[in-house]
């Protein structure tokens, strides 16, 4: 038996609430510390998810012993720093998506790892389960015949949401293409195993920010993609892969709906239907212990890197198409 990788959590943000709990429950994990700016929210949150030590600030969490791995739900602005912050002080890290603000940037953080021999994951979580890895196996095995097209959607109403809140923020990394159309394009890009040729995108831009993006990507095998995200139109989050002789569904591949029933469906052309329930540990664990999976192997150079930067560089080019009306091409950097 391996001792546990130890974590530490940098800032309080609403998501460190979902994943605090999960680390703690993960059987390869154990979560030691949380660091905040300010001391008694690091206290509060401390205490209330029963984590030993309680930081006052970011810098104190970077230089203890007692951390093997940080989780780093900052706001996209702040990854870039704190990542290379955290490589050169040893601590493998588990970084919130977007990855970074733009590839160049994910190229620095990904250096700095690479320098400092520690492991960097992005925290997409809903490719680490088993019901991911079948829609994947069933994609890239020939079951729908040839993929044609790959369409999705993420989306939910944000009328509620402050003005001040990081997704109306440019400058902090805010619009609904790196908040859900990530997801999106990484699924696509996943799903395909390639970079897609060019692509196109259109947007709403609310705060000069896109409230609203659908994209599209051409890739050399004849398949297309089309998606959209956006804050103004009811919760969804599904997928469709439809092939030449098949099409799967899955109408919650970020998260499902019922989390005891992770469930896909395979329509063939005759409109015969074949669900499949994959069960899965929530998302959060699966992601975790992959996680430390990688650290305990020692993966550093892991395939997870590569489709988080070329996600990040498909989506520096939709942005730039949605802002500019030009269909981009893609270079294969």
């Amino acid at each position: 038996m391996h001792p546990p990788i130890r974590f530490g959590i940098l800032g309080t943000a609403k998501i460190a609430r979902t994943v605090a709990p999960m680390i703690a429950a993960a059987s390869d994990a154990q979560l030691v510390a949380i660091a905040s700016r300010s001391r008694e929210e690091a206290q509060a949150f401390a205490l209330e998810f029963s984590i030993p030590h309680a930081f006052a600030s970011y810098e104190e969490l970077l230089a203890s012993n007692q951390i093997d791995a940080v989780y780093v739900p900052l706001p996209p602005s702040m990854h870039c720093e704190w990542v290379v912050r955290l490589a050169a002080a040893g601590k493998h890290i588990l970084c919130e998506k977007p990855l970074a603000m733009d590839v160049d940037e994910v190229d620095r953080m990904q250096a700095a790892c690479k320098h400092h021999h520690v492991v960097l994951l992005d925290g997409v979580m809903w490719y680490h389960t088993a019901r991911a890895r079948r829609i994947r196996e069933i994609v890239q095995s020939g079951g729908l015949g040839a993929p044609r097209q790959i369409t999705s959607a993420f989306t939910f109403p944000g009328d509620r949401m402050a003005k001040d809140n990081l997704r109306w923020n440019r400058a902090m990394g805010g619009g609904s293409l790196l908040d859900l159309g990530w997801y999106c394009v990484g699924a696509t890009l996943w799903l395909t195993d390639a970079l897609p040729r060019q692509v196109f995108a259109t947007a709403d831009f609310r705060y000069d920010v896109d409230q609203r993006l659908n994209g599209l990507m051409w890739f050399d095998d004849g398949c297309m993609a089309s998606f959209e995200c956006g804050f103004t139109a009811v919760r969804r989050r599904w997928l469709e892969v439809a092939g030449t002789t098949a099409a799967l569904n899955c109408d919650d591949f970020t998260r499902p709906w019922t989390p005891e029933e992770p469930a896909i469906r395979i329509t063939d052309g005759d409109g015969r239907v074949t669900r499949q329930i994959i069960a899965h540990p929530p998302q959060e664990i699966c992601m975790v212990q992959e996680f430390c999976r990688l650290i305990r192997d020692q993966q550093t150079e892991h395939s997870w890197r590569k489709l988080s930067r070329d996600t990040q560089h498909v989506c520096d080019l939709l942005s730039k198409s949605a802002r500019t009306g030009q269909v981009l091409p893609v270079d294969g950097c």
